[in-house]
């Protein structure tokens, strides 16, 4: 069967996601940058302006977002709901880090779930000539929000993971790593892309804002223990799993997480300077959070796998 045409893509970007953007243009000649002015009015509403708009009819067109607070998704959902409706042959969305479920756990009476009405206005992107909106998103925390979005939007889930796989094979002691999920979560998400690594599960158990972190089934002795989750806030999981799996015999700890949201600047307990307990060996984080990025640059244990080649494939489906 004949391969299809790669298309060309015209791809727009937030402030925050432009070095990503870049990235992503890099890694093809089929996808070309273009800008859009972020201006605001004196009263701080957002007076944006899409630049060469009449020249994107008939094109495809996607945008970069990074949903980083609630004070830039208004400005980037006006650019997003105006787009489809420039006469362009195709809109992709792609939001690599959905951030707003991180935290919800439907308890009690009165809990409102702010992911689901995230996923209802973003089911809501005008059409474009194409069609529906494809809605690119990597690992998103917790796997039944893939079930939030209407029928209005093509969601595509993607993940960081064959990042992470290719990075281990690259490492010196290959040979001697081992996989460790945090908890039955992380697990059940990760473990059928990872099945070729030996692997130790633990058991995470909430004791208000305590993490009481067990090892449940493996072995970590002797080996170089890498820690896998979809996304990081405060770190204090990653810290006492680390705890128990040293307390096991494992010789290093890593840890890898698709999403480095680390609010009130919690990478710090992580850096080799600031460790009070045995620092992590590698902490391996994507680029879906460009706040982070730049705050982490250059400073150990981080490193960045970026997503650019991956959002580049993607934007071909």
């Amino acid at each position: 069967m004949e391969k299809p045409k790669k298309k060309h893509i015209l791809l727009f970007y937030c402030v925050e996601s432009e070095p990503l953007a870049r990235k992503v243009a890099e890694q093809s000649p089929f996808i070309q940058l273009q800008s859009i002015n972020w201006r605001s009015f004196d009263d701080g509403f957002p007076n944006l302006f899409i630049n060469d708009a009449q020249d994107i009819r008939g094109q495809h067109v996607a945008f970069l977002a990074s949903f980083s607070s609630p004070g830039v998704i208004f400005e980037q959902l006006s650019v997003i709901f105006a787009l489809p409706r420039l006469f362009v042959a195709s809109f992709t969305l792609v939001l690599p880090f959905f951030p707003t479920g991180s935290f919800e756990r439907m308890e009690e009476e009165g809990d409102v779930a702010t992911a689901f009405t995230m996923a209802r206005i973003l089911s809501n992107i005008p059409i474009s000539r194409g069609g529906p909106t494809s809605l690119v998103i990597y690992d998103i925390h917790a796997l039944q929000e893939r079930f939030y979005f209407s029928d209005q939007v093509l969601p595509c889930f993607e993940t960081g993971i064959p990042l992470l796989k290719q990075r281990l094979h690259e490492l010196p002691d290959a040979d001697n790593v081992v996989v460790a999920f945090p908890d039955d979560g992380a697990w059940k998400r990760f473990y059928k892309q990872l099945q070729h690594f030996p692997m130790v599960v633990c058991t995470k158990v909430r004791d208000g804002d305590k993490r009481i972190v067990r090892l449940k089934e493996g072995n970590p002795e002797g080996r170089h223990v890498v820690i896998v989750d979809d996304l990081v806030q405060s770190g204090g999981t990653l810290i006492e799993c680390q705890k128990v799996l040293t307390a096991h015999g494992a010789t290093k700890v890593s840890a890898y997480v698709t999403h480095g949201v680390f609010p009130k600047q919690s990478y710090e307990r992580f850096m080799h300077e600031n460790s009070t307990e045995k620092p992590f060996t590698y902490f391996w984080i994507t680029d879906s959070c460009p706040q982070t990025v730049k705050a982490i640059a250059g400073k150990s244990p981080f490193e960045v796998l970026s997503l650019s080649g991956s959002i580049s494939d993607a934007l071909q489906i």
